[in-house]
Order: C-alpha cells, then sequence, then structure tokens
C-alpha cells in the first residue's frame, strides 16, 4: 500500500509526461504481479470498488469522534473534497501516523486491502463497528495513506495519469509493444497474478473471444488541415451523434463493446439479433443509434432518443418497439478471424463490403462515402450536416491504419458549429476540489409567455479565470436566496450557451433538453430582457439552426 501511495504522490506531483512514466516504471519494478495488476485497473480507471458512499464514511467518522457536523461541512466546503477532508482532519485529531513515523504493523499489500479488508468493512452492519474497525485502521496510515484509503473505499480514486503512460511504462519494463499492452487491456476489469502475467507476457496470446480492440480516435478539424486539401486522399463520411460500438462475432456468438470499454451486449439485444448472419471472425467498428422506424427508410432519431437506451441491463418489449436501435457501420478491424487494423482503409472498406454484401435490414447502415470535390464541397456538405440527422463530418485517410488512440493526420472530426441561445443567468452553485471556493456552476434559464424565466441548462465551463472571479464576486454580492449550495442570484448577466442537440423532455420544466452545454461568451452587451426564449428553443429543435432566423 505504502508503495502504491507513492506513486500517487509522485504522478500527481509533476506535469512531466518523462517523470510520470518514470515513476510509473519504479513501482511496477518492485510490487508485486498481483498489487500490480491492482495499481493498472485503479490508475486506468477500469475498476471502481465502492466499499462505502463518500456520505457513510462522514457519518463513521462523526459517530468516532462525535466531532460536529456543522464543522465538519464547513470543512468539506472549504477543502472540497471529502476523502482529504476527513484525512487532514484525522491528521489535525491526532488519529493517524505521523508523517515519517515508523508504522507499529507490517505494510499491508494493496491486494489484502482490495480483496479483504475493504470487503470486510462493506459486510458489517453496525455502524459503530464500521467506526471502530475505520479508525483502527487510519491509526497506522499517514495522512496521505489515509487520503487514498478514503478514496479506494468510496470509489472515487482519480489521478492525474492516462492510459497511454501506463501502458507505455508497462510495455518499457517488460519490452512489449504498446499496440499489444493496449489491446490486452482492452475490455479488462479482471484482477490477480495470473492476469498480470498473460498481460506482460512475452508470448504473443490470442484475447478472448469476447474482447474488443482498441478504439481508434480522431482528432478535431482545423484549418491547417485546409492547406494542400486533396479529396482524393480522404473518405469522407458524415458523423452521426450516436454511441461509439465494436460489434464481435466469435465462437458463434455476438457482443458489443462500447468506447468505454463496457459490454452492452444486454442493453442492445435487437442488434445482437440483427447480426447473427455476422461470418465467425468478424469485428466491426461504428456508430448505435435509434431510428425513427423499422422501415427501409428509417432516419437517425436524435441522441436523446438513445440515452432513452443506455444504461438499462434489460430493455422492455415497449421501449425495443418504440426505441428501435440502429447501426451505421464504418469499418471492418477483424476479417476471417483476422486482425487487419493494420491494413488500409480502403481495404478495411472492401472487407465490410463483403460481410455486409446481400444482408440488408432497415436497422443497418453501411456509412456513405461523400462524393467532395473541393474545399469548397467540403464546407457545404458540413453545413448540411444537420439535415442529415448528424453533428459533422469524418475524415479518413484512405491509407491510414486502425490505431491505437488519437493520432495526428489519420482521423479528423470536422464538427457542424454548435447551436445556440442567449440565456440568463439564476442559479450558481460552488464547484468542487479547486474550485470549491469559487461559484463555478451555473444554471441559466430562458423566457417563457408569461414573461418567466425557465430553467433549461447547466454548464460550468467556458469563462476563464479572470470571469470566473469577477462572476463569483458578483454572485455573492447579489444573492437572492440561499437552496442548500445552491444560491439564486438576480436576474442580470446574458450568456450564450452553445450545445450540439436540442431536443424534447418531459424531465424538465422547459419541457427540452440540450446536449453538451458550455458557455461561449458573456454577452455584457446584452439585457436579460432580450434573452432568448423557449419559443426559439423550439423553433431550435424543429430544424431552424440559428436563433438568428428565428428572431427575424
Amino acid at each position: 500500500m505504502k508503495r502504491f501511495v507513492k506513486v500517487f504522490i509522485d504522478l500527481d506531483s509533476t506535469t512531466s509526461l518523462n517523470e510520470k512514466v518514470d515513476a510509473l516504471k519504479n513501482y511496477l519494478t518492485s510490487s508485486s504481479p498481483s498489487d500490480s495488476m491492482w495499481s493498472v485497473l485503479l490508475l486506468t480507471g477500469r475498476i471502481s470498488k465502492k466499499t462505502i458512499t463518500s456520505r457513510g464514511i462522514k457519518d463513521l467518522f462523526l459517530i468516532a469522534t462525535k466531532y460536529p457536523e456543522w464543522l465538519l461541512d464547513a470543512s468539506a466546503s472549504n477543502v472540497g473534497d471529502s476523502a482529504e477532508t476527513l484525512s487532514l482532519l484525522a491528521q489535525t485529531l491526532g488519529l493517524c501516523r505521523t508523517s515519517g513515523v515508523e508504522a507499529v504493523s507490517h505494510d499491508t499489500s494493496l491486494t489484502t486491502w482490495m480483496e479483504e479488508r475493504l470487503p470486510a468493512l462493506g459486510r458489517l452492519k453496525d455502524q459503530a463497528e464500521q467506526a471502530a474497525l475505520l479508525l483502527s485502521w487510519w491509526r497506522d496510515l499517514d495522512q496521505q495513506e489515509v487520503f487514498i484509503l478514503n478514496k479506494l473505499m468510496t470509489g472515487a480514486f482519480r489521478v492525474g495519469v492516462s492510459e497511454k503512460l501506463v501502458v507505455r511504462a508497462l510495455a518499457a519494463v517488460f519490452e512489449l509493444e504498446t499496440d499489444q499492452v493496449a489491446h490486452r487491456l482492452t475490455g479488462s476489469r479482471e484482477a490477480g497474478a495470473d492476469r498480470f502475467a498473460k498481460l506482460i507476457s512475452k508470448e504473443k496470446t490470442s484475447p478472448s473471444f469476447s474482447q474488443p480492440y482498441p478504439f481508434c480516435l480522431a482528432n478535431a478539424w482545423g484549418e491547417r488541415n485546409e492547406i494542400d486539401f486533396n479529396p482524393l486522399q480522404w473518405c469522407v463520411e458524415w458523423k452521426f451523434d450516436g454511441i461509439r460500438a465494436q460489434i464481435i462475432r466469435r465462437e458463434g456468438q455476438t457482443w458489443i463493446w462500447s468506447r468505454g470499454e463496457e459490454d452492452i451486449t444486454s442493453g442492445f439485444p435487437d442488434l445482437v439479433e440483427v447480426f447473427e448472419f455476422l461470418p465467425e471472425g468478424t469485428v466491426l467498428d461504428g456508430e448505435i443509434v435509434v431510428v425513427t422506424s423499422t422501415n427501409a427508410d428509417a432516419l437517425v432519431a436524435p441522441f436523446q432518443e438513445l440515452q432513452k437506451r443506455l444504461g438499462r441491463k434489460k430493455v422492455s418489449p415497449a421501449v425495443l418497439k418504440s426505441h428501435p436501435a440502429g447501426f451505421v457501420a464504418y469499418d471492418c478491424i477483424e476479417f476471417g478471424s483476422r486482425d487487419v487494423r493494420s491494413e488500409p482503409l480502403s481495404s478495411r472498406k472492401e472487407f465490410l463490403k463483403k460481410v455486409l454484401e446481400g444482408h440488408f435490414h432497415s436497422r443497418l447502415r453501411f456509412s456513405e462515402v461523400l462524393n467532395i470535390q473541393d474545399l469548397t464541397d467540403l464546407a457545404r456538405k458540413r453545413e448540411e450536416a444537420r439535415n442529415e440527422a448528424a453533428e459533422g463530418l469524418m475524415l479518413k485517410a484512405w491509407s491510414s491504419p486502425y490505431v491505437v488512440g488519437r493520432k495526428t493526420g489519420n482521423w479528423w472530426k470536422h464538427k457542424v458549429d454548435p447551436l445556440t441561445l442567449d440565456a440568463v443567468l439564476i442559479y450558481a452553485q460552488a464547484g468542487s476540489g479547486r474550485r470549491a471556493n469559487l461559484y463555478t456552476d451555473y444554471t441559466f434559464a430562458l423566457w417563457d409567455q408569461e414573461k418567466n424565466l425557465v430553467p433549461f441548462a447547466k454548464a460550468y465551463s467556458g469563462l476563464d479565470q479572470k470571469e470566473i472571479d469577477e462572476l463569483d464576486h458578483w454572485i455573492r454580492r447579489h444573492t437572492k436566496e440561499k437552496f442548500g449550495p445552491v444560491r439564486s442570484v438576480e436576474p442580470h448577466f446574458v450568456f450564450e450557451i452553445g450545445f450540439e442537440g436540442i431536443g424534447k423532455s418531459s424531465r424538465h420544466k422547459s419541457g427540452i433538453a440540450v446536449r453538451f452545454p458550455r458557455i461561449l461568451r458573456w454577452r455584457r452587451d446584452k439585457p436579460p430582457t432580450e434573452a432568448d426564449t423557449l419559443a426559439t428553443a423550439n423553433l431550435l429543435m424543429q430544424g431552424l439552426s440559428t436563433p438568428a432566423e428565428v428572431r427575424t
């Protein structure tokens, strides 16, 4: 455990990528295989074992110490993180070991903590017993170790290291190819020394029959890409707003994996049915969407409709009928049980055609390759994206292999400009972590027909630090009411809010829901009376591309 805490501190205390990799390499060469596997899963965010909630660990602390709850809440509000607050209080109150003082007992392995101690705490039903056990652990740990333990208990462990760096360190220490390590990790949530041995084996191993490949990702298109643009070198397709997924057909079964490495097969039984025809040893890459019907001319529905299918382990017949899932296939990365990721996209497209040939289905679409003549044509197609229920274009080099992650120059996403509405700030809430002392989470409203402001979106990104500080100062001086951590403020400031999509919602008072809202700019030139209305938002939902069109 001490080694794990040290590598956390080393990773958290530097922004240098090389220093982070060196810290990981030092850890991996000195820790046991089982601890190394747990560390890999935790550092890459693949596993999160919540033994107790943040509220629960606070309650245990209060039971054990009789500490004033109001003071704990005030401390947490000031620090911004419950686990860190409790670790600092443990240090202040003498409930943990002073840093630098030798521990009484031997260091307990990370594996023992994750597989024995934390589950044992969760199995206790009596809170007094839980509190006593927790404090007995704290007494032999220093403040940083208490902090990490608290994070592990609540399933909130995070560290500033990317999966790419963990893979890089593993590859360097055990003399492996980074792509090989990344593939072996994809979809894996299994701990243990045996699993680690497979991960670092120098022998070529076949993936589990249900295992996906690491996803190839795109960079954002920019003006620099337009220099020497040759349309013949690029496969241009619509970028649909769904969820990225791989369809895997092996061992006579079909699996569906999301880009987040979640097995979502059970949530899409209608797609499993569609892909029963796939030949053995086939893996397709594409986008899961909801289609408007099961007819041949079915269109892609807005993302809000797909959200009604997400997060469900079992889908009711009614939802299957009202929100049928479709799949837009645009790549084939395993063909005839052969990994074809190293072959150019032009070849992989031919494999995809062969796989899908003769298997028409209204909910299965071969991604259309658009005919682009020049940059003007590209811009025109991009502007037409929303008419095609797309959020922009994808540009993929015909010569590109299917790489792990992002490789500049291979794949680009060229999204349409966001939809926008000018809205009034009406609520504010303090942020978390480093922003715990600043009001950075904002709620915005639009005018209804009765001239009332109705909340329609929350956003917390888009302002620079100077604007955040200025707005925080204003919020504190112009608060009308307080509702717990939320402040109601005078309707004074207008902000331009950008978002990717808009749809109907029965869960919101406004009747609408927007996708990925963020602040584009502070409209200091507008009084609140000139902010947009719900009527404007509804017209946007009907297909007009900008608020300016509906105001005229």
